[in-house]
């Protein structure tokens, strides 16, 4: 995969391989200390791993950052930063619209829920690819590089009941078999909303850090010429 820049082309393959790496080696490391019972405030066993904090979530705004500044160097920048802004915000308003439609319908955290959830996820996706098209395309294949492998120990974590955050349901989930509850605990969630918080919150920090790097340029370009 690859991104067209005014230099010639940026190979997202490439650009992501080692944070690819690195948050493979992050997820081993999870999943050990889990069935370790580590110290549950950096291994999180229960139901989404809330705040623990050994988890492949914190390394998006690194990456994020990353991105942005080999993307920026090779020319493949955002033509306007503040455009990112503006996306993010509406990414989240999608998002936060899809939580609001489910609270009125009174859907709870139940299947339907986390359906409609997922639709809004991937709506947001594709909002962001319009203001910065080389940065979601990294975010993209980044998310599906990280999330894919959890999507999959997931599967092994659910059927065989590991008891760590990837086979633990939330609490208003009905009972039904292992695989429909794989489908909707884990393939709907890593491929919905954690691609969604990879892209929204990676063009986050990316437009933060292209927002510091154009500051800095001009400001040499400001030097060169006095």
């Amino acid at each position: 995969m690859s991104a067209e820049t005014s230099e010639g082309r940026v190979s997202i393959g490439k650009l992501i391989l080692v944070p690819a790496v690195i948050t493979l080696a992050v997820t081993i490391i999870r999943l050990v200390g889990e069935l370790q019972h580590w110290n549950k405030a950096l291994f999180n066993p229960e139901a989404g791993g809330p705040l623990s904090l050994v988890g492949i979530i914190w390394l998006v705004p690194v990456f994020g950052i990353y991105f942005a500044v080999k993307l920026g160097g090779a020319g493949a920048g955002p033509s306007k930063v503040g455009r990112v802004f503006l996306f993010v915000l509406l990414a989240i308003l999608v998002n936060a619209a899809g939580i609001a439609i489910g609270v009125a319908l009174k859907l709870q955290a139940g299947p339907a829920f986390l359906i409609l959830s997922s639709v809004a996820n991937l709506i947001s996706v594709l909002v962001m690819a319009k203001p910065w098209p080389a940065l979601f395309k990294a975010l993209l294949a980044y998310g599906l590089a990280a999330r894919i492998p959890v999507a999959i120990l997931m599967l092994f974590a659910i059927r065989g009941n590991w008891g760590t955050h990837y086979d633990a349901a939330p609490p208003n989930l009905p009972e039904m078999s292992w695989l429909m509850k794989w489908v909707l605990i884990g393939v709907l969630p890593q491929m919905c909303l954690w691609i969604a918080a990879t892209v929204i919150l990676g063009s986050l920090f990316g437009a933060i850090a292209a927002l510091f790097t154009s500051r800095g340029k001009a400001g040499e370009r400001a030097v060169a010429v006095s």
